[in-house]
């Protein structure tokens, strides 16, 4: 269309042109429809292919990890604030875990995770709260411990968890031998 051409004309092919946006799209409606109508039950995908769930490793890498490794960080630099959030974090990544993989091992991994960690927050906390470098030391290392326990009783002995050092930009040992 040219700007010299009567308005009415104009609005004639704007119009069809609308009509056939809307007919094509509810044409493409109408045969999605008709498909996953036609497809029955069985052609419909299962929750596992439609919901992805983060493997363990997944959530302790992306989740657990970094917030194990920040939690440190924050109470190194006397930042107890921050240290409370982030033990907020890990203790909610953990709860998180645990109701992704509810069973590990013939194991409600739930109350594994309770079992070895439960201790080790409360102390954390109690140190936090009263900004007790020596107990959050020995809360830390403990809960570093306790998660390397886990690793070790679901055969992943091989993932060792440390306390980092100030130098360390992560809190995985890799320099060592397996203890499986």
């Amino acid at each position: 269309m040219t700007g010299t051409e009567p308005v009415g004309t104009r609005r004639r092919g704007i119009a069809v042109a609308a009509i056939a946006i809307a007919a094509t799209a509810l044409l493409a409606t109408g045969l999605a429809t008709s498909n996953s109508i036609a497809a029955g039950p069985e052609g419909a995908p299962s929750p596992q292919a439609t919901g992805y769930v983060p493997s363990i490793s997944d959530l302790m890498i992306a989740t657990i990890q970094p917030r194990h490794e920040r939690l440190w960080r924050a109470q190194q630099n006397g930042n107890w604030e921050f240290a409370a959030y982030e033990l907020g974090n890990l203790h909610g990544a953990f709860d998180r875990l645990g109701h992704a993989h509810p069973v590990e091992h013939d194991v409600s991994f739930p109350d594994m995770i309770a079992s070895v960690t439960e201790q080790p927050f409360k102390e954390l906390k109690g140190a936090i709260q009263s900004k007790d470098v020596t107990a959050f030391t020995k809360a830390y290392a403990d809960l570093t411990d306790a998660c390397n326990s886990c690793h070790q009783a679901l055969n992943h002995g091989v993932v060792q968890i440390a306390v980092p050092s100030r130098t360390s930009a992560s809190d995985l040992k890799i320099n060592s031998t397996p203890r499986n």
